[in-house]
């Protein structure tokens, strides 16, 4: 492995995502003189970051099992690492949407529903409760079985939520149609994945 490869790998790919997540999305922010509009551009920006990373992490056992190569076995070794970028990116996401909050309540209040507080909590208590068990320690605390199920069940929920997220807009933006792709073609590739490797079903786990 190279000295470039060897550098986006574990911890260092976590913490290069999450500082160019973080610059980018200064430097969109500021494009707007970090005024209203600008916030909603990360808002939107890391909504689809947080859909790459989510696709990368979710497909990677799928991937590996199914076209084992290179690209596939380092996005399956990084899976964990992948998943906790999209986590720093739905955090950045959150801590935008807070802003908005603050700076134009009518334009959140209109932006938002009492549905989108629940289901976007329960989604945000899923990334949370998973990313906390993403370490060797805290994975051996809860038991392989919790484990398994935590990150089978928060997985294919937040998997529903891009569907609706991303979904629920192509009425009003045809052009949102394009988001859902990925998330289609991840959950066939898991599907086929299951169907081809029935024994290893068990230890499927997002």
């Amino acid at each position: 492995m190279s000295p470039r490869q060897s550098w986006f790998v574990g911890w260092r790919l976590l913490a290069a995502l999450t500082l160019y997540l973080i610059i980018l999305s200064l430097w969109i922010a500021s494009m707007r003189q970090f005024e209203v509009e600008g916030v909603r551009m990360v808002i939107r920006f890391t909504a689809r970051s947080s859909l790459l990373l989510f696709c990368l992490a979710f497909s990677a056992a799928a991937l590996a099992r199914l076209w084992p190569n290179a690209w596939t076995r380092w996005q399956r070794r990084n899976r964990r690492y992948l998943g906790l970028s999209f986590a720093a990116s739905h955090v950045i996401h959150a801590v935008a949407i807070v802003v908005f909050a603050k700076m134009d309540p009518a334009g959140f209040a209109g932006a938002t529903s009492p549905a989108s507080y629940i289901f976007g909590g329960i989604g945000y208590a899923a990334i949370i409760a998973m990313s906390a068990t993403s370490f060797d320690r805290t994975a051996a605390l809860v038991g392989p079985r919790t484990w398994r199920a935590l990150h089978r069940v928060g997985g294919y929920y937040l998997w529903f939520q891009f569907m609706v997220s991303f979904g629920k807009r192509v009425p009003a933006m045809p052009g949102y149609a394009a988001f859902l792709i990925p998330l289609v073609a991840v959950m066939a590739l898991r599907l086929i994945a299951m169907a081809a490797h029935p024994r290893q079903r068990t230890a499927e786990v997002g």
